[in-house]
């Protein structure tokens, strides 16, 4: 109040004015907001100052000059300073004697000051002028603040009361209206009724002392009253949305919190399904490098069982051979008698270069079925090391696959949980909610698409991941279908050198021919070394069908491209048969070995069932093995097909919550 009392000091020094010291002792008494000059006579000077004050200093929200004899010229003068005040709400002009000019100058006021709500004019005339009212009124209709209007004892009259029913058609903010005391008479009181037929904000309404007949009067009271219980419920609505609009608030800010929880979940579910996919590749590298390291194996194998068939082919060649010289020496027994004589010494030494030389040969084919049994031991251990792996793998897969069903039932029970949660809370508040409904409606299908689309988007890297897959696979095939055309050419290579090496080994048998017509009196030895010979060629001939079957049925398994092979396995498989058809009947032939060679024979037999059985086993450990492998990758299918369809529930669990939440259900409010 200092700051007040000061500026007005300030100003009337400035303006050369005596201050009035009734003017002084009012503001001294003054409240902190409100100003109460009333019943002082106050001059168009002094008005000037308190407006220039009010315009300077605006603490006051309220300000009292009634009873201090303004007229039209100090309240011209004071209302004109209050023009674009902002905090003045109540202003009492009580009994100032306004007329016509002051009637312009509030409506101006009106016009362009919304800060006012009550505004006190009774005891004045502002109702006598004609042509004054009209513009008070024209600035009470473009008023929106104005709130509590005081015209008692204005002198207000029917014409009066018409151009104020029109502008409260247009009015919307006035509440409480008293005209008590006026002349309004039957004619006031029907404008006033009609305008009241439009207007639904007029809840109180004072109407004593104007001739309005009864009737008129119980209209007017009805509908005011209406309009209270109109305003009423449009207050307790208000209040009442205000709360759900706090309460929609907090629902969407903790739906948003689950939303976000759940994206969470699912980028923790999807890292989880992208660690599983990796160490499934890992996995599956792993058993694609066992599956190069057996192929080479497979390769190594061939490649000894071609110079195991060479070696046999040789050993053929030369019994015939040997058969034929037979033959022809026992035509030439008598002829070269004397020759095999002169010449056995050379010929004996001869025939132990040879013995040795077989022994050497028998020797290296030994050392080579060695050899294989020790890859066929390697690859036993491999099959165990990879059959551990897998163990490995599917007990890994097995435990992920139940943390992540556990993962996706406690979120569906969650999602379950909230969603009763807010159905309960909402099924008593529904017919309230229709704009903040359709709001919320809006914002859950702009989520709902943002969802979508980043359902879309996991979906499409899904596919370019299987894809990438398949082009992995693809490539896997090429490499074998390359690596088979690798071996088929590895094979005629070693079939064209192993023609060559017969070509060689025939010319060295017509060179051992014509040195053998001198070796008839070593016939008993070399018949029986020949008969060696056989067994050894009879063990290696069932060791030789024993690994055809196990590159047979390793390389069926592998690439599935086994016909030509089978072919030409079941043709050598004939041709060893005759031979051997052929060695039979020649050791039938030979009477005093029959013994000995049947004693052979069931050793052969005995060491063939059970070099059969071996390698029947490690056969079915194979195939098992492998059909392990299938389950695997059927099982690794079935996990990314569960995973995928886990996805599409989610999905359609988050829609199906979407969908069916009580802000879905209830989109317009009930009636």
């Amino acid at each position: 109040m200092e700051d007040f009392r000061q500026t007005y000091l300030r100003l009337c020094e400035e303006r050369g004015v005596e201050p009035q010291e009734s003017v002084m002792a009012k503001l001294q008494e003054c409240r902190a907001s409100r100003l109460d000059v009333s019943g002082l006579s106050l001059s168009a000077d002094t008005c000037t100052l308190l407006a220039r004050a009010f315009q300077k200093d605006t603490r006051f929200s309220e300000a009292s000059l009634s009873d201090c004899m303004l007229g039209d010229e100090g309240a011209k003068v004071f209302l004109t300073g209050l023009f674009y005040n902002t905090t003045l709400k109540v202003l009492n002009l009580k009994g100032n004697n306004l007329k016509s000019a002051g009637a312009e100058v509030l409506g101006k006021l009106l016009a362009r000051n919304n800060t006012l709500t009550r505004l006190v004019l009774d005891w004045n005339a502002l109702g006598v002028w004609d042509e004054a009212f009209p513009i008070f009124c024209e600035g009470l209709g473009s008023n929106s603040g104005l709130t509590h209007l005081d015209l008692r004892n204005n002198q207000i009259n029917h014409r009066g009361m018409s151009a104020l029913a029109q502008t409260l058609k247009r009015n919307s903010s006035l509440k409480v209206l008293d005209l008590r005391w006026n002349n309004i008479g039957l004619l006031g009181g029907r404008c006033l009724l009609e305008a009241l037929q439009s207007n639904h904000n007029v809840e109180q309404l004072e109407l004593a002392g104007n001739n309005i007949p009864s009737d008129t009067l119980k209209a007017l009271e009805h509908i005011v009253g209406r309009n209270t219980d109109r305003q009423s419920t449009l207050r307790e609505s208000h209040s009442r949305t205000q709360v759900l609009t706090k309460e929609i608030l907090n629902l969407k800010q903790e739906k948003g919190r689950q939303f976000q929880n759940l994206m969470v979940t699912i980028d923790r579910q999807r890292e989880e399904m992208g660690q599983s996919s990796r160490c499934t590749s890992i996995h599956i590298s792993q058993l694609q490098e066992a599956l190069n390291e057996r192929k080479s194996a497979v390769k190594s194998l061939t490649a000894k069982w071609q110079m195991t068939e060479a070696a046999l082919a040789l050993s053929e060649q030369k019994n015939h051979s040997l058969a034929e010289l037979i033959a022809r020496l026992k035509v030439d027994k008598e002829q070269h008698t004397e020759a095999r004589s002169r010449e056995k010494k050379k010929e004996h030494e001869d025939s132990v270069s040879r013995e040795g030389k077989l022994l050497r040969e028998i020797q290296n084919l030994t050392d080579a079925n060695v050899q294989l049994k020790n890859k066929v031991e390697e690859v036993e251990r491999k099959c165990k090391s990879q059959q551990h792996q897998l163990f490995e793998l599917k007990q890994e897969l097995t435990n992920s696959t139940a943390e992540l069903k556990l993962k996706l039932a406690q979120a569906e029970d969650r999602l379950e949980i909230e969603k009763r949660r807010f159905k309960q809370g909402l099924e008593d508040m529904d017919h309230l909610r229709q704009r903040e409904v359709e709001h919320v409606h809006r914002h859950l299908e702009d989520s709902e698409k943002a969802l979508q689309e980043r359902i879309f988007k996991l979906e499409g890297q899904r596919i370019q991941l299987e894809e990438d897959l398949s082009k992995a696979k693809a490539a896997l095939v090429a490499e074998r279908s390359q690596a088979e055309e690798q071996l088929s050419k590895a094979c005629a290579q070693a079939r064209q050198e192993e023609h060559e090496h017969v070509l060689s080994l025939e010319e060295k048998l017509r060179s051992v021919r014509s040195s053998l017509q001198e070796v008839q009196l070593h016939f008993s030895q070399q018949k029986q070394m020949i008969s060696e010979q056989q067994a050894k060629n009879s063990q290696l001939t069932i060791e030789t069908d024993g690994l055809r079957r196990r590159i047979e049925e390793l390389r069926q398994e592998l690439s599935g491209k086994d016909q030509e092979k089978v072919a030409e396995v079941s043709r050598v498989r004939l041709e060893l048969q005759e031979q051997i058809g052929h060695l039979e009947a020649e050791r039938i032939a030979q009477g005093g070995l029959k013994e000995k060679i049947s004693a052979l024979e069931r050793e052969i037999k005995v060491l063939s069932s059970n070099h059969r059985e071996a390698l029947l086993d490690k056969d079915g450990e194979m195939s098992s093995l492998l059909e392990k492998l299938r389950l695997k990758e059927a099982e690794i299918k079935r996990m990314r097909d569960d995973e995928a369809q886990r996805a599409t529930y989610l999905q359609n669990a988050i829609l199906t919550y979407v969908q069916g939440s009580p802000l879905a259900h209830y989109g317009s409010p009930k009636k």
